[in-house]
């Protein structure tokens, strides 16, 4: 497997593995599918874009943006982490964690923070053994498929 910088053309990869995803589960609030040519300007739009590739597939992304507006959180970043699905519990997402993780080092980030949904328990283990703490849950901040969903942010100091 291969880490490395998303380029534009991995944008319909993405989406081929995003969009059931967010039809389908709660790992995401969201409910608005992203077409190619939006995933390709994320991409350019933000440094900090990562894709894992395995068998010259693009099976996951990882990323960080600053986790509120304002100059006094510019060294505080959420991050998220999409694996396809197919690529699960194969070391994608341990892969993209630890190369997000150095990228953010480098760039002078103090905090990770990422959202998991509260139903998402293989989520919070994961960011639990990668030394991730539950900084807060707030409860019933999202809703999709007709049920209220707590979010728990899981904090981590680099």
């Amino acid at each position: 497997m291969i880490i490395r910088a998303g380029k534009t053309d991995d944008a319909t990869a993405i989406a081929a593995f995003w969009h059931p995803l967010i039809r389908e589960t709660v790992i995401t609030f969201s409910t608005t599918e992203h077409a190619p040519d939006a995933i390709a300007k994320m991409i350019t739009d933000n440094p900090a874009f990562l894709v894992a590739v395995r068998d010259g597939t693009v099976v996951g992304f990882a990323t960080y943006k600053q986790f509120r507006a304002g100059n006094g959180y510019r060294h505080s970043m959420e991050h998220t982490i999409i694996v396809d699905p197919v690529a699960q519990r194969g070391g994608v997402a341990s892969a993209l964690m630890d190369a997000l993780e150095t990228h953010a080092r480098g760039e002078g980030v103090h905090t990770l923070i990422g959202g998991v949904t509260g139903t998402n328990t293989e989520g919070i283990k994961f960011h639990q053994a990668r030394g991730y703490k539950l900084a807060g849950v707030i409860a019933q901040t999202g809703r999709k498929f007709d049920r209220w969903l707590d979010l728990h942010l899981m904090q981590k100091m680099l």
